[in-house]
């Protein structure tokens, strides 16, 4: 009995997603919770897993963008098969046989096909180039990145978890080398002057989609300087204590348990706006912005409020390193109630972000910068960061945002605040 695969609704607010590539081709065997297909949604490509046995008779959709719902495929489920009925068993055998015919072989096919038989050893850090007809691991994103650029996975080494090629080997791939042919035929580089066309990806069209909302609601900014002199005493002694192999705490892991404890004081900028609604929540839930390879992505830390330094930064460190591999889900960038920008690693002192609907409020972090002050009339040098709050202010009035500030500045200037 064939059963219908629709394209499942994997997080709020989703209404479709854009198919990237099969991982199975039609008449291969599927098992449950086995890797089917790969999904593009909003800002994560992820690898979608079967929900039944049985055998790919048909895919429907064989990538592009399609609507939560709709039917993407067909699978005869595991008891149809067992029982190879005349139908069931002539209706398997005659799809490759068709595929054959027409000439179409996938490369999800072609993977699946030859995975039994890849007995090559994976355990080198870096694995050499894969042979011709042998499965190509590689990321979601760095599949992605290739099929853009025209790059040849076949003739790159991976240099991922067992071989695996990653996002960083397909941006360093030699220019020229690996490029798939061109269309036009034309091999030579495009003369100088002309124009570079892009096409938007998945995630750059969420970008542009999410940024275009949040520039519609209406939001005021609040700025001010803080000393960071005891905060980056604090750090200083907080390295010097660290166990062998753990994670360095950042400045902006502490700026982020000290924004957490900031927040569950300030309920009002610890919120997110729905239609009439605004939802204040008990618990912060911290989104750091990170510039992937594939544009911005927000995961979250949960809990900040109740984790501690070191706690945020294995979080961090972890999270980071998946986005900038293409692997983060869904769920790590769900349920976020506030996010930090921070733009200091790059020499930038001041600016302001844009908000991450349906959250309503946002800090833009700078560089931390030795700067002259006056304390009981002289004068002297302190290290300042600036940090703007943009708030919609639909949800948050100018004293909550400005209460909140002034909590945030005491804490980081007297970090037992936040004990």
């Amino acid at each position: 009995m064939a059963t219908e695969v629709k394209l499942p609704r994997l997080g709020q607010g989703m209404e479709s997603g854009t198919i990237v590539r099969w991982l199975k081709a039609e008449g291969d065997s599927v098992k449950k919770r086995e890797p089917l297909y790969e999904l593009d949604t909003d800002k994560v490509t992820q690898e979608v897993e079967s929900d039944l046995d049985g055998i790919l008779l048909k895919i429907v959709v064989q990538e592009g963008e399609v609507e939560v719902g709709s039917t993407i495929a067909m699978i005869e489920n595991g008891d149809a098969a067992d029982t190879a009925s005349p139908d069931g068993a002539a209706a398997a055998a005659s799809v490759p046989s068709e595929a054959a015919t027409n000439g179409e072989a996938s490369a999800a096919g072609d993977e699946s096909a030859t995975s039994a038989s890849d007995g090559k050893d994976d355990s080198a850090s870096i694995a050499p180039p894969a042979k011709p007809g042998a499965r190509i691991k590689a990321s979601p994103l760095a599949r992605r990145i290739a099929r853009e650029r025209g790059v040849d996975l076949a003739a790159l080494a991976g240099t991922g978890p067992d071989g695996r090629i990653v996002a960083d080997d397909v941006e360093n791939a030699p220019v020229g080398g690996a490029a798939a042919p061109s269309t036009t035929g034309a091999t030579a580089p495009s003369p100088e002057g002309d124009v570079e066309i892009v096409t938007m990806t998945g995630t750059r069209k969420t970008i542009a989609r999410r940024l275009t909302e949040a520039w519609s609601a209406p939001v005021f900014q609040l700025g001010v300087s803080i000393d960071m002199t005891e905060a980056l005493h604090l750090r200083e002694q907080m390295i010097e204590r660290l166990g062998e192999g753990d994670v360095k705490p950042t400045v902006n892991d502490l700026l982020t348990r000290f924004v957490g404890v900031a927040l569950v004081r300030h309920r009002a900028v610890n919120a997110t706006f729905s239609g009439d609604e605004i939802h204040r929540h008990a618990g912060a839930h911290v989104g750091l912005a990170v510039a992937a390879p594939s544009g911005l992505v927000v995961p979250v830390i949960r809990n900040v409020d109740r984790s501690s330094v070191q706690e945020i930064a294995r979080a961090r460190a972890e999270l980071v390193g998946r986005a900038r591999e293409g692997k983060l889900t869904r769920e790590d960038m769900d349920g976020g109630t506030f996010t930090i920008s921070n733009l200091g690693m790059f020499g930038v002192e001041q600016f302001v972000a844009v908000l991450n609907p349906p959250q309503v409020a946002i800090l833009a972090v700078g560089a931390v910068k030795p700067t002259p002050i006056v304390v009981e009339g002289e004068v002297d040098v302190a290290p300042l960061m600036f940090v703007t709050l943009t708030c919609d202010h639909r949800a948050i009035d100018g004293a909550d945002g400005a209460e909140f500030l002034r909590t945030l500045v005491s804490i980081v200037e007297q970090p037992a605040l936040a004990l």
